[in-house]
């Protein structure tokens, strides 16, 4: 067995063999309600008020929002038929040379939030030690980052197998650290509090702010599904994974619009603890560093996949190194460089012009196929059915590019704005990228895909 607890997995992105395939569904809630436990949740339920939203339209907003765990989840199917990663199937939907592009962005993005992740985590670690006088000033942040750092990049580099045990235990501990933080914040709320006449832009705004995270999951669920029996079933996954995203992004996001209703929480991590009791205070914060660690080890897991994808000839721990460079020079530079913070955040909410429209794309392909894929073709370069036509797929380039341009021309961001965003009032409608590059798929692909899939027999899986 090549995936055990506390060894360093051997395989990456080849395809995984039927006899070392273990597991079950519920490992998928444990890791999607694990990694989902972190305080950026927090955050944006806090948003959603600050964009002129009552309690009850906040709430609203969180429990729809956390329903999207269900497509990530189901997304997961093709990491069960296919044995490998999220990033190597969508080669079926773009092409093997237009796969490249969206992974290198993808790439950027899980070091992105990985480096959020870290800082957060950091901040939250220095607090402690500096209460406890263990250290202060810039030596308590360089410590609290190098133990943040070894943490997330320890249990990552270790694996699969490890990745899941991590994310096991630590939800155990998390989730009784957050429920009782919810038991202290919630019953504060004012529920009754009149909304700011948010208008469209309030509302879309608030659901961009909710559905990014779980939107950035969409090139990872197969990674964490591929060693799954062939027999784990589609219903299965979807409601173990989807109900651990969904129960811990919305407990958080509620405790968020619940704090944002008593309190100023523009700085959250001080607005959230200000309204707890001192004896609570020193768990609050080792809560925001578990969260940040649990959330970033499953970014980082995947980014060494990622690498594999974009053709880097080394083993998934090996790669995984590079990414865990970037991070550390991220983190640096973010937490002693103040405007990096600021333009980090601002750079990754524009990427959401690519990602969602791709999304779309990956998803409408994966239900016109319904996760039949020809396992050997999408690691077979050239020779591969998925070649298409110089490596690109007319039909997912063109579906592609016309949810960028739609999502580009109504994104509200910091560093852009599109020219539809003042005709609709202020919304932002990013998001529904990913259903206009998802129609113009299935209108552009259906008959092509339908003709080729069944031909597939996605029971052959390649040895490693």
């Amino acid at each position: 067995m090549s995936d055990e607890v506390f060894k360093v997995e051997t395989h990456g992105i080849d395809p995984i063999p039927d006899e070392e395939r273990h597991g079950g569904a519920m490992d998928l809630f444990w890791l999607w309600f694990g990694s989902n436990l972190t305080f950026t949740y927090v955050i944006n339920g806090a948003l959603a008020v600050a964009f002129g939203l009552s309690f009850w339209q906040a709430t609203a907003v969180v429990v729809v929002s956390g329903l999207s765990f269900f497509a990530v989840s189901a997304a997961g199917l093709s990491g069960i038929r296919t044995g490998t990663a999220t990033l190597v199937i969508s080669r079926a939907a773009f092409g093997v040379r237009g796969n490249f592009p969206a992974g290198v962005l993808n790439w950027v993005v899980s070091i992105g939030y990985t480096i959020v992740n870290t800082v957060v985590g950091t901040l939250a670690l220095e607090l402690i030690l500096a209460q406890t006088g263990l250290a202060e000033g810039k030596p308590a942040r360089a410590l609290a980052l190098l133990i943040t750092l070894a943490l997330t990049f320890t249990v990552a580099m270790w694996g699969h197998a490890t990745v899941q045990f991590a994310e096991r235990w630590a939800a155990y501990v998390l989730a009784a650290g957050f429920g009782a933080l919810l038991v202290l914040v919630l019953p504060g709320a004012d529920t009754s509090a009149p909304s700011a006449a948010p208008g469209l832009s309030g509302w879309s705004l608030a659901f961009v702010v909710m559905l990014a995270g779980p939107f950035s999951y969409l090139p990872m669920p197969a990674d964490y599904t591929r060693y799954l029996p062939r027999t784990t079933s589609l219903k299965s996954i979807t409601w173990t994974g989807a109900l651990g995203g969904f129960v811990s992004s919305v407990a958080l996001g509620v405790a968020g619009v619940a704090a944002a209703t008593q309190t100023d929480m523009t700085d959250a991590v001080a607005g959230a603890q200000g309204l707890l009791p001192g004896w609570f205070q020193p768990l609050f914060l080792t809560l925001v560093l578990g969260g940040s660690v649990t959330n970033s080890i499953i970014t980082l897991y995947s980014s060494s996949l990622n690498l594999q994808v974009l053709g880097i000839p080394w083993s998934r721990a090996r790669a995984l190194g590079i990414s865990a460079a970037v991070t550390a020079v991220g983190s640096l530079a973010a937490l002693f460089l103040t405007d990096f913070t600021t333009s980090l955040l601002s750079f990754l909410s524009l990427l959401i012009i690519v990602f969602a429209p791709w999304g779309g794309v990956f998803l409408a392909d994966m239900l016109l196929r319904r996760c039949h894929y020809d396992a050997d073709a999408l690691h077979s370069g050239s020779a591969g059915a998925y070649w298409y036509r110089a490596g690109y797929h007319p039909a997912g380039m063109a579906a592609l590019l016309a949810g960028m341009v739609f999502a580009a021309l109504t994104c509200d961001s910091a560093l852009w704005t599109g020219p539809l965003v003042a005709p609709l009032g202020g919304a932002d409608l990013t998001l529904l990228g990913s259903v206009v590059s998802a129609l113009t798929y299935w209108a552009l692909a259906r008959r092509a895909v339908a003709a080729t899939t069944t031909h597939t027999t996605p029971e052959t899986v390649p040895a490693a």
